[in-house]
């Protein structure tokens, strides 16, 4: 019989919740490294939020991107991406806006055609012009605060509302430090990269939800327990799940951003990022949050309570 894969041993007594001020100071640490990225660089705003050349092209064989890359690369157009769209015959090509008004975008699209040859077909040519940048800016922005609402009144209605508050501070962490990474970085900015975001305040709340899961149940089971020490408790009693999640997820986000290309390497870095911070998050910061939030169950107050020798757990 094989024995079931464990990265922590079980039975792991680790005072989580005593390195809460070190984490605090660290969280803070990042978020005000974020903030000053961002206001001394700015991110990095790729085609769909800035504008620019919109191509949809076809070809006879299996489309080679690399080859075409290297191809447009020579025409000194900015910024250019090129991926599969649909079939392996078919891709899209995205060419930022250039200097200058309409002559100038024609230009640089004549340029591309005269680049790639004849033997490609050019099914569809658009410009997506800073208008529509800016209304999917707001699209994205819109988008991020409503799944922060929405995982707040889950929360809520799940747990009670110091869960809820622990839970989006954690989550607003994970977000301004990933935002804050692309700003140092300069790494692309793009409607992927919003995506990501979007996945990542998924994926940090479900570690959350699992830990303050067992949370309330040890409150129940041992309810004149000191709160740190069910809190510890319950990280390290869900603390194999959730570093074999992690790993597991890391282990396809990795292959993703080294072998899937340049187009997916943005969207891989910011999953990346946002597992280890997120992991993170739900252990360091939302869960001893919570002993600052008055936490009750039941109308019962939790907090300060003395547990009998024979409720504390072995």
């Amino acid at each position: 019989m094989f024995k079931p894969l464990r990265l922590v041993r079980a039975g792991t007594q680790i005072p989580f919740v005593g390195f809460k001020k070190v984490a605090f100071v660290v969280s803070l640490a990042l978020i005000v490294g974020s903030m000053l990225a961002l206001a001394g660089f700015g991110l990095n705003f790729g085609i769909d939020f800035r504008g620019g050349i919109l191509m949809e092209v076809r070809s006879e064989d299996k489309i080679n991107i690399i080859t075409m890359r290297d191809k447009l690369a020579d025409l000194k157009l900015g910024e250019v991406n090129i991926q599969e769209f649909g079939k392996e015959t078919d891709a899209l090509i995205r060419i930022q806006k250039q200097e200058g008004a309409e002559k100038e975008q024609l230009v640089a699209i004549n340029k591309v055609k005269s680049a790639l040859g004849t033997e490609i077909e050019y099914r569809r040519t658009e410009f997506v012009g800073p208008t529509v940048g800016e209304e999917l800016k707001e699209a994205g922005l819109l988008a991020i605060g409503l799944a922060l609402l929405a995982i707040l009144i889950y929360i809520w209605l799940r747990f009670e509302w110091q869960f809820g508050v622990g839970a989006l501070v954690a989550l607003t962490h994970d977000i301004i430090t990933t935002v804050g990474l692309f700003s140092l970085l300069q790494y692309e900015f793009n409607l992927a990269t919003v995506a990501a975001i979007l996945t990542i305040a998924g994926y940090s709340i479900n570690d959350t939800v699992v830990v303050y899961d067992r949370v309330r149940e040890n409150l129940r089971k041992y309810k004149r327990l000191e709160l740190a020490d069910v809190f510890n408790m319950s990280i390290n009693e869900t603390l194999s799940r959730t570093t074999m999640t992690s790993v597991t997820t890391l282990l396809a986000l990795f292959a993703i951003f080294f072998f899937g290309g340049a187009v997916l390497a943005d969207f891989a870095l910011a999953m990346i990022w946002g597992v280890c911070i997120g992991t993170y998050s739900s252990i360091f910061i939302a869960v001893p949050l919570l002993l600052y939030v008055n936490l009750k169950r039941g109308g019962e107050d939790f907090s300060g309570l003395q547990a009998p020798q024979d409720e504390v757990p072995k």
